[in-house]
């Protein structure tokens, strides 16, 4: 039977639930919507989007893979007490290791693939499951699937139990545990550039505009203002760029000169990620 788009929305309006769930209820309910909403509440799917609106930035960070490809998702809650459950922790690890193994890298098309662990169901319908089962809303706020190229590796580091993950992939020259340490050392220092041409040319300007204007409002000359805003850049670029940090474990070279001296000449970084737990949603 056609089921008409007024249908839909009127079931949507009575239960909250997504556009596509509602029209299947409605096709395996006859078109008798009394009994669509029956079946979404069964399926959870009704109590899931009540909640929907309630605000998720607990959680946990989690990470699957290594060496070749891994992937990464960030998995929200709305209480500590939720994210350290078993039953959450098992959800998550098994959401990461299907994006890994399906290799998938974009949120909604992962939604929509068959939940690996019951591929009757989608993943976005094992989440609304996972909500009505703990109660609490949940939300896949983002995800990260990699695979090296060719010669590279990638390493991993999980930082305070799940509120920080870090994903960074380097040449294949380099020892696991020091790919590992830069990780770590990204977890610490949350670096937002890989290296200075990533900084776009605005700013840049901004932070000279920045740094002249206090070194005017001194009273410094304009030539020696100038000075200062070069020595301020150099700074700048220390504080956000990874390969010219200071390295966390060394602060008496950076990540780049560390990367060289452990991989050896040519060694570099190809990319890095960082999720921090809430961090998507604000």
């Amino acid at each position: 039977m056609t089921i008409t788009a007024a249908a839909v929305k009127e079931l949507r309006q009575k239960t909250g639930a997504g556009m596509m769930d509602c029209k299947k209820a409605l096709q395996e309910a006859g078109g008798d919507m009394d009994e669509a909403v029956k079946i979404l509440r069964t399926k959870g799917l009704a109590a899931a989007a009540k909640k929907a609106h309630r605000a998720a930035s607990e959680g946990v960070v989690a990470i699957a893979g290594g060496g070749p490809e891994a992937a990464m998702i960030e998995l929200n809650c709305e209480t500590d007490f939720v994210a350290r459950n078993e039953k959450f922790q098992e959800f998550a690890r098994a959401l990461v290791e299907q994006v890994l193994a399906d290799g998938v890298d974009d949120l909604d098309a992962f939604k929509a693939r068959p939940y690996s662990n019951d591929p009757e169901h989608t993943v976005e319908q094992a989440i609304s499951q996972a909500i009505a089962t703990i109660g609490e809303n949940i939300v896949l706020s983002r995800i990260a699937y990699w695979k090296a190229a060719d010669g590279n590796a990638i390493a991993s580091y999980v930082h305070m139990g799940g509120k920080i993950g870090v994903l960074v992939e380097g040449s294949g020259s380099i020892p696991e545990a020091a790919l590992r340490d830069v990780a770590m050392h990204i977890a610490a220092t949350d670096p937002r550039f890989l290296s200075r041409d990533e900084v776009t040319e605005e700013i840049l300007a901004n932070e000279r505009d920045i740094a002249l204007k206090q070194a005017m409002d001194q009273g410094k000359p304009e030539h020696i203002a100038q000075r200062i805003v070069q020595g301020k850049m150099e700074k700048f670029f220390e504080q956000v760029v990874l390969l010219e940090q200071p390295f966390a474990k060394d602060p008496s070279m950076s990540v780049g000169e560390y990367v060289e001296k452990s991989g050896g000449e040519g060694a570099s970084i190809a990319r890095f990620a960082r999720f921090k737990l809430g961090e998507a949603g604000q």
